[in-house]
């Protein structure tokens, strides 16, 4: 069974920056797309990047692209999402998610099979 464990999340102010991290346990972390999602206090679950096997295709959800973006390190079974210019309203908990293998990157929840336990970001005002 797949593990994957956040960090990176705390408080900033606004204008600040983060980069959260989600390490993969396994060997074939290249063989999987990743995701981040989001879930503020109260809502739902929100899509927020995907990035494709090789890093070759990303996307995000149209009201972060500019100010957040997705990488990874396959050597390093690591998938970052770089967030910038954090307003309050980014304020969350952020988990990274991981799709059957060979999947491809999704915007939809229920194409993900993993999860990890999240990270809070908190963004003051």
């Amino acid at each position: 069974q797949a593990q994957l464990v956040e960090s990176g999340g705390g408080l900033v102010q606004a204008g600040g920056s983060l980069r959260l991290s989600c390490v993969a346990s396994g060997r074939t972390f290249s063989s999987y797309a990743m995701g981040w999602f989001r879930q503020a206090q109260g809502k739902e679950r929100e899509f927020v990047a995907a990035i494709s096997r090789f890093g070759g295709d990303t996307d995000y959800t149209d009201s972060l692209k500019g100010r957040f973006a997705i990488s990874r390190d396959n050597a390093k079974n690591t998938v970052y999402l770089e967030m910038n210019s954090l307003k309050p309203e980014d304020t969350a908990v952020y988990y990274c998610a991981r799709p059957p293998i060979y999947g491809r990157p999704s915007r939809s929840p229920y194409e993900y099979e993993y999860w990890g336990q999240g990270t809070q970001v908190t963004v003051s005002s």
